[in-house]
């Protein structure tokens, strides 16, 4: 299905350079794995993860960067079954939701526990190519999945977003923070309360920006908790409404160090420990004319996912 092609420029003269698969399906695997979160956006748990009684190992377990548990399945080249066996590994996983979120705690500390959300838990199936079939099936089963080709080029690996499905979130969503269970505290406000309960100019301006942000092509909207995410393999924008402030706040996939920033419109957040993105450039849009201005940067951020 790919039709990715890369190309060796020498002296004005440009030579196809020809991609292949990985060797071995293993070798492909061991190299995502070490650089997971670069490549996925993922926080890589653990490979080769035994499930018991239902007799399988999956191939890599990891958190995104919503908190999201992930399974991670290779093939080498095409292969009919990775679709089937990944939702089989989920069936695995929401029935031992404790132990994946002990293994969180192992890896990632407790914090990192208590913030899992099993509201929408996400499948990448990650091969050399696809059939035509598979990218209509995942549409029917209603599962976040993501089909993801690769190419080895040389020294260099590509990887191409397929096709993606957002599936059904469940009501249930991340835990109660500790400090407010059996004291009854109010659960925390949801970022589609705050739109909902923001002015009319305000939910304007976040429609006008929702449609720049899924404008781009295959980005996908997921609605979180505390922002709404928008993403292809990775985050490439998380969306945080202000009411008070009269404004939304977004987070971009950018390095700092790249971009011009201007004081009271945009900031580096390296070191703040924002949500959905790890560090990168946060835009306040107050206008549309602040959005206007945060157009490039909009799609620079959208290009880096």
């Amino acid at each position: 299905m790919s039709d990715l092609k890369a190309f060796r420029v020498s002296n004005g003269y440009a030579t196809e350079i020809h991609g292949m698969s990985a060797p071995l399906e293993r070798q492909l695997q061991r190299l995502i794995e070490r650089n997971m979160e670069a490549m996925l956006g993922i926080r890589f748990l653990a490979t080769e993860y035994a499930t018991g009684r239902h007799r399988g190992r999956i191939d890599s377990l990891g958190l995104d960067e919503n908190g999201t548990p992930v399974i991670v399945e290779y093939k080498r080249s095409r292969d009919q079954n990775v679709i089937s066996q990944a939702l089989s590994y989920l069936s695995w996983l929401l029935d031992h939701q404790h132990e994946f979120e002990s293994l969180v705690k192992e890896k990632l500390g407790t914090e990192g526990a208590e913030a899992v959300d099993w509201s929408n838990p996400r499948l990448v199936c990650i091969a050399g190519d696809f059939t035509d079939h598979d990218p209509k099936a995942i549409e029917v089963i209603d599962r976040r999945m993501d089909l993801v080709s690769y190419r080895v080029f040389d020294d260099m690996l590509t990887l191409q977003l397929v096709a993606s499905v957002a599936g059904s979130s469940s009501p249930a969503r991340t835990k109660e923070p500790s400090a407010s269970r059996g004291t009854g505290t109010a659960s925390p406000k949801s970022v589609q309360q705050y739109l909902d309960d923001s002015p009319q100019d305000l939910q304007d301006l976040f429609a006008d920006l929702d449609e720049v942000l899924l404008s781009h092509s295959d980005v996908q909207k997921e609605t979180q908790l505390h922002y709404i995410a928008y993403r292809r393999i990775k985050n490439v924008a998380t969306v945080r409404v202000q009411p008070r402030n009269r404004m939304l706040v977004v987070n971009l996939r950018l390095d700092p160090d790249t971009v011009e920033l201007d004081e009271g419109f945009s900031r580096d957040v390296r070191g703040l420990g924002c949500l959905g993105i790890r560090g990168g450039v946060e835009v306040r849009i107050r206008s549309h004319e602040d959005l206007a201005r945060a157009g490039d940067l909009i799609r620079q951020s959208v290009d880096a996912g």
